[in-house]
């Protein structure tokens, strides 16, 4: 989504091929918000403030998604409407058949794919691809779409912790068979944290979140003088119902590797919540000695 408008100010056209159409929300890159707060407030009071409102407006978002999801669904596709005209076949191109944060929203800044797209320099084609040619690409439906330069930008595999092989005792160690603590650690695996953010807000909301509980984590063993740590089921949680790491979440990239990551549980401190003011207390408030964690 940000690729095609970027190459297109240099290229004589652009196409963009896809498989099936996704939610694309315009924003500006300017926060008037923020901006106006910069001018009377200190600069960290005005970042903290800014920093709080949209994560609390990403949250009344994602939970209307929940709640009225054909409400937002028709919102979202009212906006793109409105950049691209009613001329434009907005249900074939920009209507995804999920409801929205089924799978994550694509934000385009400035609305420069909508520009781009209105001022002819980049074409939108919807279609499954049947296979390359000499000349380009042959889709399923018979067309065949001529290009110079073909960019591949066709999704991921994802690798739990980025594919490395971990041992423990001399025995591979298989995460699918462990539980996640708090979304960061796995049962009986000791001195390990890992960093996976959210789907459905900033990446790097979860991550901050993550880097400070590791932190605290570091501190505490320096401080009890302990070199290892691990989180233990309780006799309580043996009888929890196994839930995927991340659920409620459509997107084929995370269906096809689920079953590789560890299990969430249906209690705390076993969840991976997706929410960052739950994660808050879990992850900056409550206590390191809390039964789970074990320190030696």
């Amino acid at each position: 989504m940000t690729l095609a408008p970027s190459m297109a100010e240099k290229a004589a056209h652009v196409t963009m091929l896809q498989r099936s159409p996704t939610y694309v929300v315009s924003r500006t890159d300017r926060d008037a918000v923020a901006n106006a707060m910069r001018k009377v407030l200190p600069e960290s009071w005005a970042y903290a403030i800014t920093r709080w409102k949209n994560v609390l407006l990403q949250q009344i978002i994602y939970r209307r998604s929940r709640k009225k999801p054909a409400q937002l669904k028709a919102k979202l596709i009212h906006m793109v409407r409105k950049e691209l005209g009613p001329d434009y076949d907005v249900e074939k191109h920009f209507t995804p058949t999920y409801n929205p944060w089924d799978q994550r929203l694509c934000l385009v800044p400035n609305a420069d794919l909508f520009k781009s797209i209105r001022s002819g320099k980049t074409e939108m084609v919807t279609e499954y691809i049947d296979r390359f040619t000499e000349q380009g690409v042959l889709l399923k439906n018979g067309q065949e779409l001529s290009a110079d330069i073909i960019v591949t930008a066709t999704g991921l595999n994802m690798k739990v912790l980025g594919g490395v092989q971990f041992s423990m005792n001399g025995k591979p160690l298989d995460f699918a068979e462990t539980w996640s603590y708090k979304g960061l650690m796995y049962s009986g695996v000791p001195n390990l944290v890992f960093t996976f953010g959210y789907i459905n807000a900033s990446w790097t909301l979860r991550a901050d979140l993550t880097a400070e509980f590791f932190c605290r984590l570091i501190n505490h063993m320096d401080q009890t003088g302990t070199r290892w740590c691990r989180p233990v089921l309780r006799r309580s949680d043996r009888d929890m119902v196994p839930r995927p790491f991340i659920d409620d979440f459509s997107a084929g990239y995370m269906q096809r590797m689920m079953h590789r990551f560890p299990k969430q549980g249906d209690r705390e401190p076993w969840v991976n919540t997706q929410d960052y003011s739950r994660d808050q207390k879990l992850l900056k408030r409550d206590s390191l000695e809390d039964g789970v964690l074990v320190f030696g």
